[in-house]
């Protein structure tokens, strides 16, 4: 990918506000990137980066290594929790969050650079906090760059998460990349309901054709699956529903599966309660109790969750056990201060199943 065009050094400093504290770190070179395009109320902007490869030091996660070629994210879906990523660059409206995309530039370089700092075994991800595949990828093509670079290596383990069918344009190169390493694609589908997903996810492409996209590359040999998260109490949690999507991952070429409840951090809920409130009012005042003082929804529903996932995944033939499930679960009995080692419980198909999920 040839590099967007920078300010010189010389310029930086006619971006940065003359009043108020100084800008530094990431804040800074959100400040100095140049706008280089704008359509349906998104503006672009380039921006500078130490690395595209980012540690990752949460023990629970699965992964070790992140990549995200984009900051902010057009698509925009209502639940968002990586809003708050545009607050280290002094963007403290949510909003902005859809509305300046940042195109990280030289990618290609640095991980080449980086790349030798990954060991054997460890899970790079592409695409944790926005999405590789949003519409500025297919002008700008750094999730390909990237991809690119990776092909020149064999060893790597790469799991690649998104939205959108735009990953069929990679096929190719994914195959390329298949042959020395392990690489996964899994595609977010939170509803088969078009007309849902488009409220949800107002700017992603619809759920059919996330599903095409997972029979493509299966076709093509790619290990692909699906994931639900999150799914939303009252919304997208009902037992019918839910097997729905799960039956037509299998029937898509889906290997894997995996769906976790929505949580809500502050930056998040400016923008989803009143998105309830305007479209499912008679949820909202439940959902404001619930996240009043949590990030979190109770033990108890994601249990309930985690057992009709469990019994659906041996239903429809998915063996494996997703991880990322089990790493939810960690992850909010830590935020909520609990010992994680004491309440994680192996599930099992004959756990008893709710006519209706006990929360809303």
């Amino acid at each position: 990918m040839a590099s967007l065009p920078l300010l010189q050094p010389e310029d930086d400093c006619a971006l940065v506000p003359a009043l108020g504290p100084q800008l530094v770190g990431i804040a800074r070179l959100a400040a100095a990137g140049e706008s280089i395009r704008e359509g349906h109320n998104v503006e672009y902007f380039t921006i500078e980066t130490r690395s595209i490869l980012n540690r990752c030091n949460v023990p629970r996660m699965p992964f070790a290594w992140t990549i995200n070629p984009f900051r902010g994210c057009e698509f925009a879906c209502k639940y968002c929790y990586a809003r708050y990523t545009h607050e280290f660059m002094e963007l403290r409206d949510p909003l902005l969050f859809e509305r300046r995309i940042y195109v990280k530039q030289h990618v290609r370089s640095q991980l080449r650079r980086d790349l030798k700092r990954v060991k054997p075994g460890e899970e790079i991800a592409i695409g944790t906090a926005t999405d590789p595949y949003q519409p500025a990828e297919r002008r700008y093509e750094v999730t390909r760059s990237v991809l690119e670079e990776m092909a020149n290596y064999r060893g790597l383990e790469i799991g690649i998460v998104t939205k959108s069918n735009l990953v069929l344009r990679d096929t190719m190169l994914l195959r390329r990349i298949a042959e020395d390493n392990q690489i996964s694609v899994t595609l977010t589908i939170t509803t088969l309901n078009a007309s849902l997903s488009r409220l949800t996810e107002p700017r992603a492409p619809r759920p059919d054709l996330r599903l095409d996209a997972i029979t493509a590359l299966h076709r093509a040999g790619i290990r692909t699956g699906v994931s639900m998260a999150p799914i939303l109490p009252g919304i997208t949690d009902q037992p019918a529903d839910i097997e729905a999507l799960v039956r037509a991952a299998r029937q898509a070429g889906a290997s894997y599966i995996f769906g976790n409840p929505v949580f809500l951090k502050p930056c998040s809920a400016a923008v989803f309660l009143p998105f309830l409130e305007k479209e499912f009012p008679h949820l909202l005042e439940n959902y404001r109790r619930r996240f009043a003082d949590r990030a979190f929804l109770p033990n108890a529903y994601r249990k309930q969750i985690g057992q009709l996932m469990t019994r659906l995944r041996l239903k429809y033939g998915f063996t494996r056990m997703a991880d990322r499930q089990r790493t939810y679960d960690r992850y909010a009995l830590e935020a909520e201060g609990r010992d994680p080692r004491m309440k994680i419980e192996k599930q099992s198909d004959q756990d008893p199943q709710p006519e209706q999920l006990g929360l809303f």
